[in-house]
């Protein structure tokens, strides 16, 4: 692991990339809610349209928490939303009594491919400023500092007395200041 020697540099680029994140969020909002629904919405439906696509039917709140990187109570919350709307409905397997999954509906489904239509040139509008080596190197870039970040997260997880562990992922962190929310 190679560490940033200058904290100034290191606060640059986390200042940049905090300052890309609000510019992406503030070009998908509109876009999504043309559509109907939030980003993170989206994020929940492409992971079970993803997962339908892989052989699974459906996910269940602690898999799809995992995935989005998104807190259980949080996850239930979208899933709420979206079966309000009609896009997921929540099934208790016959493999595993324990725990409903969320699948998709087929308005849901058909909401997914709908936007899949266009969302890659929206997509490629995001990041229409960067040629192909220059993506090719972010996305590394991107892969090293999440793996390094993933590791740090574990270490922070670990160090904690068992008690607060649990409650960890329950805690959010303001990413704009690096301070718990």
């Amino acid at each position: 692991m190679t560490e940033i020697n200058s904290g100034n540099e290191a606060e640059a680029a986390f200042r940049a990339l905090i300052r890309v994140y609000g510019l992406i969020g503030r070009i998908m909002q509109p876009y999504f809610g043309r559509i109907g629904i939030s980003g993170s919405q989206w994020g929940l439906l492409r992971t079970l349209y993803r997962a339908e696509q892989e052989g699974k039917p459906g996910l269940r709140i602690l898999e799809l928490g995992d995935q989005l990187l998104v807190r259980p109570p949080s996850v239930s919350g979208l899933v709420n939303r979206l079966q309000r709307l009609g896009y997921v409905r929540r099934i208790l397997p016959k493999s595993d009594l324990r725990a409903k999954e969320v699948h998709l509906t087929n308005a849901g489904r058909e909401l997914v491919r709908r936007v899949l239509i266009t969302h890659g040139s929206q997509i490629e509008l995001l990041m229409g400023g960067l040629d192909e080596a220059e993506l090719h190197q972010l996305s590394g870039f991107m892969d090293r500092l999440a793996k390094h970040l993933n590791g740090v997260a574990e270490e922070q997880i670990s160090a904690l007395p068992s008690r607060m562990a649990s409650n960890e992922k329950s805690d959010g962190l303001d990413i704009s200041t690096g301070s718990q929310q």
